[in-house]
């Protein structure tokens, strides 16, 4: 348990942290799902709107050190895959 002022303040510190990233977190999922219907959906329109706010979500989480760099980068080169084939095969 916190024993001094600054052990405290630092706990309380990183609830809130944890909270605002929780919400960054859950924000980034929301987009990538909304792409990944897009992509069943087969609406290659939808899915490259989607794949471009999934992409700066995505990299906005990795600024912000929610996400790392390189998870970000392997997502968003996942997602542009599965784009690409949902485009050549309409």
């Amino acid at each position: 348990m916190a024993n001094n002022a600054g052990a405290r303040k630092a706990i309380r510190k990183i609830e809130a942290r944890t909270e605002v990233n929780k919400a960054r977190r859950t924000r980034v999922r929301t987009y990538l799902r909304k792409f990944q219907e897009a992509v069943a959906g087969g609406d290659v329109e939808a899915a490259k709107g989607a794949f471009i706010t999934a992409q700066s979500e995505l990299m906005r989480a990795v600024s912000k050190g929610v996400v790392h760099k390189n998870t970000g980068s392997r997502k968003v080169s996942r997602l542009a895959a599965q784009l690409k084939k949902l485009a050549t095969a309409s």
